[in-house]
């Protein structure tokens, strides 16, 4: 069964639509965001549990739980087409991230907690060669899966395919590019590609894009961190819409 480990993925998982069937809260920690659990999981008649520390050291997988861990159903599923209808139903443009072949579960919780924050429509993955939705994910993102459609899809230039027939525009995050993020026209509805940690866009995930943009950068690192990156090329689209 599915853990979500931390105060904030918990609570927010209670907050969300998907049942959570136990939680296990150590002994004698305290705390508002714990209060908040308790009072929740009693509303939706969800166990909990106090147990030792050591016993909920044991049973996690991100090695940062909190105190707290819960036992859930897994994530809702949502497919490439029901990112288009949501698109179809929105009277403003429509923005989702892509990510390709991210490796890295820090930098797909953090990229997933800045989509949620700047209002994008959903968050699409690979299922290979790419990490999926962890308890490390999870944690990561503080509770943002929990709320925004997060897509696995087989192959990501088939999903920039249907979203490109779908009238979205495809923008890769690439350092070799012309243009920067603050001159590149970010309207529309939008796709933004990120690619992996270590060589950035693969090739034919490149050549799919319809532009590629890049972050200026005056030191010698080369480029940002992959969630980094996101965050500033989001947060571009977000001041350019207003």
């Amino acid at each position: 069964m599915p853990k979500i480990e931390g105060r904030n993925p918990v609570y927010e998982a209670l907050r969300g639509t998907r049942r959570i069937h136990r939680i296990f809260i150590q002994e004698k920690i305290s705390a508002d965001v714990i209060d908040n659990i308790l009072e929740l999981a009693a509303e939706k008649n969800v166990p909990v549990s106090r147990i030792s520390s050591q016993k909920l050291d044991e049973s996690a997988k991100s090695h940062a739980h909190q105190g707290v861990i819960a036992e859930a159903d897994p994530l809702k599923e949502y497919s490439l087409a029901d990112i288009i209808e949501i698109k179809n139903n929105k009277n403003e443009d429509s923005l989702v991230i892509i990510l390709d072949e991210i490796k890295d579960p820090h930098n797909f919780g953090a990229i997933i907690r800045t989509a949620y924050a700047a209002g994008a429509d959903a968050v699409i993955y690979q299922d290979r060669r790419a990490v999926g939705i962890t308890p490390v994910v999870l944690k990561t993102a503080a509770g943002a899966a929990e709320h925004i459609p997060l897509v696995k899809v087989s192959n990501i230039n088939y999903a920039v395919k249907d979203l490109k027939e779908a009238n979205f525009w495809i923008a890769g995050a690439d350092a070799a590019a012309e243009k920067t993020h603050f001159e590149a026209d970010l309207s529309g509805s939008l796709g933004l590609v990120i690619g992996s940690e270590g060589s950035g866009l693969r090739r034919l995930v490149r050549e799919n894009c319809d532009f590629l943009i890049k972050i200026p950068m005056k030191g010698e690192l080369g480029s940002l961190n992959a969630s980094v990156a996101a965050a500033v090329i989001i947060y571009e689209i977000f001041r350019q819409r207003g």
